[in-house]
C-alpha cells in the first residue's frame, strides 16, 4: 500500500465577505496574518444566484500582494475566460465539474496558460464524478455549502464526503491538494482537516466585526490545534 502523504495545511481567506471599500488595507492585514493564499470567488449570476467580480479585480489584487491567487470560477462556460484570469494574475484556476462538458480540455488549457488547475464539486455532486480527471489536477475543491453567498451554514454530510474524496485522491493523485469552502470556522476546521482537507477557505470566519483579521486567523489555527491535540490523546 502506498504510504499516506502529509499535506501542509494552507489557509485561503475568501474576500467575498470582506469590505472591499478598504481592499488594500484588508489585503495587507490578511497577508500579515501569515496566510498561504487569497481566495477569489467569481460568480456570474447564471451558475450561481449572485454576481461578484471578474478579471479586473483579480488584476487589482495581484498588484497588492505576492501571495498566490486562488481563483474559483463559479461561472458558465469558464473556457471563455481562462486566458483573461490567467493574464490578470491568477495562480490557481478552479472550474466546476457541473459547468464543463469537456473538462479534460479545460484543465489542459489552464495548465498551458501557466496556472495550476483545480476542479470543484457542488454539495450534491458525487465524489466519483472527478475520478477520471483527478490524475490531471493540482487541487480538488469540495463545496460544503451551495455556492452563491458567503456566511452559509456548513452542510454536515460534507464531512464524510471530504474523507471519501481524500481516499480517491490518495489512490489516483496523492500529491493533489484537497480544498474545502463553505461554513468553515474554529468549531469545525479540525474535523475537516482530520478527514483529509488541507486547503481551508474561510470568509465570514475571518472578515467580521467580532475581532481583527489576525485574531480570527489565530482562532482558526487554534481550532485545528485543539482537534489535533484531542486525536493524539486518544
Amino acid at each position: 500500500m502506498r504510504p499516506k502523504l502529509e499535506h501542509p495545511i494552507k489557509i485561503a481567506p475568501s474576500i467575498l465577505t470582506a469590505d472591499l471599500a478598504y481592499l488594500a488595507k484588508i489585503i495587507r492585514e490578511t497577508e500579515a496574518g501569515g496566510v498561504e493564499y487569497i481566495h477569489l470567488d467569481v460568480m456570474d449570476g447564471r451558475f450561481v444566484p449572485n454576481i461578484t467580480f471578474g478579471p479586473l479585480l483579480v488584476s487589482t489584487i495581484r498588484r497588492l500582494t505576492d501571495l498566490p491567487l486562488d481563483v474559483h470560477l463559479m461561472i458558465e462556460e469558464p473556457d471563455r475566460y481562462l486566458a483573461d484570469f490567467a493574464e490578470a494574475g491568477a495562480d490557481i484556476i478552479t472550474v466546476h465539474v457541473e459547468t464543463t462538458p469537456h473538462l479534460h480540455r479545460t484543465i489542459q488549457r489552464t495548465i498551458e496558460l501557466g496556472c495550476k488547475a483545480g476542479v470543484a464539486l457542488n454539495p450534491a455532486t458525487p465524489v466519483e464524478s472527478i475520478r477520471e480527471i483527478s490524475p490531471f489536477v493540482d487541487m480538488v475543491l469540495v463545496m460544503t455549502v451551495n455556492p452563491g453567498f458567503g456566511g452559509q451554514k456548513f452542510i454536515e454530510t460534507s464531512t464524510s464526503k471530504i474523507g471519501r474524496m481524500r481516499a480517491l485522491l490518495d489512490e489516483f493523485n496523492p500529491t493533489c491538494d484537497l480544498e474545502v469552502d463553505g461554513g468553515i470556522g474554529d468549531h469545525n476546521i479540525g474535523d475537516v482537516i482530520q478527514r483529509g482537507a488541507n486547503v481551508i477557505v474561510a470568509g465570514s470566519a475571518i472578515y467580521n466585526d467580532d475581532a481583527s483579521i489576525a485574531e480570527n486567523l489565530a482562532r482558526l489555527r487554534a481550532g485545528y490545534a485543539k482537534r489535533a491535540e484531542r486525536s493524539r490523546n486518544r
